[in-house]
């Protein structure tokens, strides 16, 4: 394990100790949806979890620096009828994520603050399902492939519970958008062209972010 903490931790200084490398695993839940999808809520869960390195960079150890490598599953979901909702989505996407994160240990309350950037490589298309029931309101599924590379703004806190074992709450937000272009049409009265087709639709054209809150359990060696 110490090993796998001093390679993920190779961007630190050459003259780190690697006594001052504390390596942790993790597991956890992930609440999540995809911004430009037209719906709204962290509806969709999947499971985060992997392993990373925290090491101390200031004589006090008030400040640290850490890296990570997780599975992570994100996405979007809407249930019920077209009633209540704008139309059906069930999109589970999976990344590699790679977040790196600079601390700031609490004297006082124990609490161990985080703040970073990630990147995340998709290991696979959007699966799930898409779809409506009626005209009114109708989005584009010719072409649901994400951006291969998701890079996002990361921030987290966490607490000890038990000797090792932490409880931590992340956010994570896109910075780039993982799809471009998505249209919507939504369809904005009675009328026809001259082919007899309906004609009133109002196109809007989004980019999408993902946006994510994970709750998770990590154990510091």
């Amino acid at each position: 394990m110490k090993r796998i903490a001093i390679l993920l931790l190779l961007t630190m200084p050459l003259g780190l100790s690697a006594q001052r490398i504390h390596a942790f695993i993790s597991s956890g839940m992930t609440a999540s949806q995809i911004e430009g999808d037209e719906l709204r809520n962290f509806k969709k869960y999947g499971f985060s979890g992997g392993v990373g390195a925290l090491a101390s960079i200031s004589d006090n150890n008030r400040w640290g620096l850490s890296a990570e490598a997780l599975f992570s599953q994100r996405g979007s979901r809407s249930t019920g009828d077209t009633r209540n909702y704008l139309y059906r989505l069930n999109l589970l996407v999976n990344y590699i994520d790679i977040p790196v994160m600079i601390h700031y240990q609490d004297p006082h309350g124990g609490m161990l603050f985080g703040l970073g950037l990630c990147y995340g490589r998709l290991l696979d298309q959007p699966h799930g399902e898409i779809g409506y029931d009626s005209l009114f309101f109708m989005p584009d599924t010719s072409d649901m492939s994400f951006l291969k590379s998701d890079f996002s703004v990361v921030a987290d806190a966490r607490f000890t519970i038990w000797r090792g074992l932490q409880l931590g709450i992340r956010w994570q937000h896109s910075i780039l958008p993982v799809k471009r272009d998505w249209n919507f049409y939504k369809y904005n009265g009675v009328g026809y062209n001259e082919q007899g087709e309906y004609a009133r639709y109002i196109t809007t054209t989004n980019n999408c972010y993902n946006h994510s809150i994970t709750v998770r359990l990590i154990y510091q060696f």
